[in-house]
């Protein structure tokens, strides 16, 4: 079950966290892997059995030459994870500046519309595209406009994408992570971020990159013919609704303290 033998994936940002932890699983499973991003990942694609290509996502040749360079090294390529991606500049919406917005765009937005876009000369009918959106793509999150605008963009173009290539059989799906233990929760300015994902996520816990890389894995595999257009949450049930972290005082605090949050103890 959900092998992935005979499959040539290329995976996007895979020097590190969900790109590295998604080649190394298709890897394990049996496929060919050609791994992309701007920083050094030919130790990753040692490991994997693959090969490295750098690759600045945000540079529409570089994409195509990417996808090129899959079909050249293996002779196809059916499984594309357009992955890369960076976090983006914090600050209310009347302080956006310009800079950041285009960076944000050039790499989260349009690293992915490149890597669909020069991926559909070459992939094989019956392929997968899976992109890395993210949860805060999904819902509004303050001070993170910026980085929320990018990436409910690439939620559109995945949707628009799946319609469009449903005729060839090929599946294009997005993944929307909360916030995982990755190199990019730690950059400077995310120690906030940090704590409040894990009051915030019911489950009470940052996701794995393994984790994130087993939907990958999932999504890429024959298994899951059926399963196109979709941006699926992977964010330790924060889209269903507030924690009980967060809640449970406040339940305390309308109720006057006869509802006490060791009442929900059962359901954890």
């Amino acid at each position: 079950m959900f092998s992935l033998q005979g499959k040539v994936a290329v995976v996007t940002g895979a020097a590190s966290g969900l790109g590295k932890a998604t080649a190394l699983r298709f890897a394990r499973a049996g496929a060919k892997v050609v791994l992309a991003d701007i920083a050094d990942a030919s130790g990753v694609a040692r490991e994997a059995g693959g090969v490295y290509v750098r690759t600045d996502v945000s540079v529409e040749e570089q994409v195509k030459d990417l996808m090129q360079a899959a079909v050249e090294e293996y002779g196809m390529l059916t499984t594309v994870v357009n992955n890369a991606g960076i976090s983006g500049e914090m600050s209310t919406v009347d302080g956006i500046s310009r800079e950041a917005i285009d960076k944000a765009l050039d790499v989260n937005f349009k690293g992915v519309l490149w890597g669909i876009k020069h991926a559909v000369p070459r992939i094989e009918d019956g392929g997968s595209i899976m992109n890395t959106a993210s949860y805060a793509g999904l819902l509004g999150t303050p001070t993170y406009g910026v980085y929320v605008a990018s990436k409910a963009a690439i939620i559109a173009i995945t949707r628009t994408a799946a319609l469009e290539l449903a005729p060839r059989g090929i599946r294009v799906n997005c993944i929307c992570p909360g916030t995982a233990d990755t190199p990019m929760a730690y950059v400077e300015g995310a120690e906030i971020e940090l704590k409040l994902s894990c009051m915030l996520q019911p489950l009470g816990r940052l996701i794995q990159a393994e984790e994130v890389a087993a939907l990958y894995h999932f999504l890429a595999s024959d298994d899951c013919a059926m399963i196109t257009g979709q941006a699926i949450a992977i964010d330790g049930g924060m889209s269903a609704g507030p924690s009980l972290g967060v809640i449970g005082p406040l339940y305390e605090k309308i109720f006057n303290d006869t509802l006490k949050i060791e009442d929900f103890k059962a359901a954890e």
